[in-house]
């Protein structure tokens, strides 16, 4: 395998950044016959002329731009490892590889967002969606920095990962206006034999709706299962059934999807976790995701 010399590399970038190689040595404190033997070692390896005299000074060639171009990308990536390592600010946009899981609404992960999507955090934003056990095997392998999901690491995955429990939120039942008005009546009863859109056994929170059901004594004719939350919503908004939903998101629920609140589902509440490889969190993305408060100061509900 071929390597590069990186320090070759560096004092290629700053002859031509300065214009000249008695400048380049007066920076780098390196005699001058040693910044250009390594130079020449450079173009060597490379197998390409570099610089150019023109006048007094030196310039690249068309390969050598090509060059200290990638040069000056591999440079300040550097410094902003150097920045993000010792939390210094840093001028590039730090970028951010969030997962989110199906299952997480999509209200909620705004919310958990609000923070880094801001102008003046400088964060570069790139979200992948799909689900929970797909993201976390990403996550081990470095393609992710943080997964936001409903539930916490699925077992059995061989990853070492870390759950850190950033809000909880209570549960709510809607439906389109005339169906709500008629269940309302006698709730949670009225609910028995109804159609209903459910989250699917892949969201946290089913096993918990599942119970109160069975507690309440109640069975609802279960039309469609989702993992996607949005989903449910929008096939609630069509009239086929109710549908539960996080009780801090009633009255966007209400506006946006034509529907009303029918009633609580009381000691149901829905946790979301940002999912990590350390335990100790040093990417200032993750760090705003998890300090970050829902609405209500208690995360939703």
């Amino acid at each position: 395998m071929e390597w590069l010399n990186y320090h070759h590399l560096l004092y290629f970038h700053k002859v031509v950044k300065l214009g000249s190689i008695s400048a380049a040595s007066a920076e780098l404190r390196l005699s001058q016959p040693t910044i250009s033997k390594q130079i020449h070692e450079l173009e060597g390896s490379l197998g390409e002329k570099l610089l150019e005299k023109r006048g007094r000074g030196l310039v690249p060639t068309e390969i050598g731009r090509m060059v200290f171009d990638c040069a000056e990308q591999i440079f300040s990536i550097g410094r902003e490892i150097m920045d993000l390592v010792k939390d210094r600010p840093s001028s590039r946009p730090l970028r951010l590889q969030v997962g989110v899981a199906d299952s997480v609404p999509k209200l909620v992960v705004r919310e958990l967002l609000a923070d880094v999507l801001k102008p003046d955090r400088n964060f570069r934003v790139m979200v992948h969606e799909g689900r929970a056990a797909d993201l976390v095997s990403r996550l081990a392998l470095h393609q992710l920095d943080v997964v936001i999901a409903d539930q916490p690491a699925p077992a059995g995955l061989h990853l070492k990962a870390y759950n850190h429990l950033i809000g909880e939120c209570g549960l709510a039942f809607f439906a389109i206006k005339p169906l709500a008005r008629m269940l309302k009546k006698g709730f949670p009863k009225s609910l028995d034999g109804i159609p209903a859109i459910l989250p699917s056994s892949e969201c946290g929170i089913r096993l918990a709706l599942d119970k109160w059901f069975e507690d309440n004594d109640v069975q609802p004719q279960i039309v469609a299962e989702c993992d996607d939350r949005s989903l449910i919503k929008m096939f609630g908004q069509s009239g086929a059934g109710f549908f539960p939903a996080p009780k801090s998101l009633a009255k966007h629920v209400e506006q946006a999807f034509d529907s009303i609140w029918i009633g609580d589902a009381r000691g149901v509440r829905e946790s979301y976790y940002a999912i990590t490889v350390e335990r100790r969190i040093k990417h200032p993305g993750v760090l705003a995701i998890t300090q970050h408060k829902l609405p209500d100061g208690k995360a939703c509900g």
